[in-house]
């Protein structure tokens, strides 16, 4: 039980407290509180609705509770917490206050912002989003405006991926009234490249080993930034061996060691090397590649003239498509050969100077134009398939895609043939003899009528000059008339040899009429058979009058005949 002294303590105490609290109520305090200004309150309610906050005014302030919820929704006060808000307005009269917790961080923020703009400072920020020339960026209350521009030194490939990324800003510009607030990300950049370019050109030097971003991909070669100063890595000093695009080596953003090949400070102009790290592979060449010597290796381009084959890495040569078949004519090197085939080659040529390398692959076979004149030597008689027929003649495959041509003229002796398929046609087997094998021009010829004697070598001894034939017109033209005399043999009755009366053949003459002709002239080296009509009949005529009087000897008899047998029958 407390003693009565105590009792009077704790009363003179508590009437101390009253008067404290009652003097701190009506103090200053209250008229500190002036519109549009930021003051100090402590969170007394705190529901789903509404905050209510008591800055020492008459009444408490209520505060939407919209303002205090975070990024999830959730309140982020509790009563008793102290806080920062905005003195919107307040009225004496009835003791109402209206207070506001956004705008007391948003006015304490744009002082910060113009505190970092006085400083020359930097703040953080995330961008948000992308609007019209440039993105929105949220500085922890306050959107600022990010310009397109001001968003890196380069522009940027894929302007979405920076969005909902946390950076370091520079603040260019702020109006408060407008709540206007323009951020740049390049300036830092800018700065931060100088301060790097400034080092790196004090240090750099030819030969010397550094390290870079790929920060740009052109067909010539890769940009690469060696922190703060760009550097050319050229696409012929990428690799020993042929490339034809940077990309297939280098990705963008990737880490790269190179060498230093050439650095001049005044123009702050780099020229890097990735080959130059690694030995010189096209070194001793010729002792490792000797000429004749053979290889495997990969297919790595194929061109219109030809193939590309990787011998090992860094060093490729190149297969003439004219070395790729000893037989096949290709059209294109894809015929033969795909990209990634391993293929045998073999070493013709060798430059090491230039660095190329001239490679068969035809050679790692025997040619089979020298066995085939070994095995089809001139008047061979053979077997083969039609390959293939052309105005000109036909193709016959022998072996090896070695095709022998039988010339239209060497199909027969005495048809004439304007097309071969007229009598043939592709897939018919046939024979034919050899007449000529050119291994060096790969020529390789053969003939169907040197199988049978030539019918012309005997027509001198079968048709002499002066015999009289019987034939069949098989052609009218205006020179004469074509006689075909037995199959495939034809004689010429010349226009003038018809007769003196006839000016053109067609008008006594048709084709299918049989004619007689006497032979005038016949030629087996020039196969020409002369015949002649007015010779015939001229013949004939002379005849006539001698075959009268041999068969007259009673009626046909002379007046000398008969004076003559008078005499001689007186005498005796």
């Amino acid at each position: 039980m407390a003693t009565a002294k105590e009792t009077m303590e704790n009363q003179v105490d508590a009437e101390m407290n009253f008067e404290s609290a009652l003097e701190n109520y009506l103090s200053s305090d209250m008229g500190d509180l002036e519109e549009g200004s930021i003051v100090k309150g402590e969170i007394v309610r705190v529901d789903d609705d509404n905050v209510l906050v008591d800055v020492n005014f008459k009444s408490e302030g209520q505060i939407p509770a919209e303002e205090f919820r975070d990024a999830q929704g959730n309140i982020s006060v509790k009563v008793g917490d102290r806080v920062d808000v905005y003195v919107a307005r307040k009225n004496e009269v009835d003791g109402t206050i209206t207070l506001s917790f956004d705008k007391a961080k948003r006015m304490q923020l744009f002082d910060q912002l113009e505190d970092v703009l006085d400083k020359n400072s930097t703040i953080k920020g995330t961008i948000t989003r992308r609007i019209k020339g440039g993105y929105t960026v949220d500085l922890g209350g306050v959107e600022a405006f990010l310009p397109g521009s001001h968003v890196d030194l380069r522009p940027v490939p894929d302007m979405d991926a920076l969005v909902n990324q946390e950076f370091e800003f520079r603040v260019l510009k702020i109006n408060r009234r407008r709540s206007n607030v323009i951020v740049s990300r390049r300036v830092l950049l800018e700065e931060e490249r100088d301060t790097k370019r400034a080092a790196l050109l004090q240090t750099l030097a030819e030969g010397q080993i550094v390290k870079g971003k790929a920060k740009n991909i052109t067909e010539y070669g890769v940009f690469v930034d060696l922190g703060g100063l760009d550097g050319l890595l050229h696409i012929t000093d990428m690799s020993w061996k042929r490339v034809r695009h940077p990309r297939e080596m280098v990705t963008m953003g990737q880490e790269l060691e190179l060498k230093v090949l050439s650095f001049d400070k005044e123009n702050q102009k780099v020229s890097l090397g990735l080959k130059q790290l690694v030995p010189d592979p096209w070194q001793d060449i010729t002792a490792r590649f000797p000429e004749n010597s053979r290889h495997t290796g990969k297919v790595t381009n194929l061109v219109d003239y030809g193939v590309f084959v990787e011998l090992e890495p860094g060093v490729e040569g190149l297969v003439h498509i004219s070395e790729m078949s000893w037989t096949r004519k290709l059209r294109h090197p894809s015929q033969m050969v795909h990209q990634g085939d391993e293929v045998e080659v073999v070493i013709l040529g060798v430059d090491s100077e230039k660095k190329r390398i001239s490679l068969g692959m035809k050679q790692v076979r025997p040619n089979p134009w020298d066995l085939v004149g070994e095995r089809f030597p001139e008047g061979t008689v053979l077997e083969g398939v039609i390959k293939n027929i052309t105005e000109f003649g036909m193709f016959i495959g022998i072996e090896d895609g070695i095709d022998g041509l039988i010339h239209v003229s060497d199909i027969s002796w005495t048809k004439k043939l304007h097309h071969p398929g007229e009598v043939y046609k592709v897939g018919d087997t046939v024979q034919a003899k050899v007449l000529t094998v050119d291994q060096e021009n790969e020529k390789f010829t053969l003939g169907m009528k040197q199988l049978t004697e030539d019918p012309w070598s005997s027509v001198p001894v079968r048709y002499p000059v002066g015999n009289v034939i019987s034939g069949t017109v098989t052609n009218v033209t205006d020179f004469g008339l074509f006689v075909e005399v037995e199959e495939g043999i034809e004689g010429l009755i010349h226009v003038t040899e018809l007769g003196k009366k006839v000016k053109s053949p067609s008008e006594l003459y048709k084709e299918g009429d049989v004619v007689q002709a006497k032979i005038i002239h016949v030629s087996a080296d020039e196969r020409r058979l002369g015949l002649s009509v007015k010779q015939l009949k001229e013949e004939e005529e002379r005849r006539k009058p001698k075959d009268y009087h041999a068969g007259s000897a009673e009626v046909g008899q002379t007046l000398g005949d008969l004076l003559k047998q008078k005499f001689e029958g007186d005498g005796e």
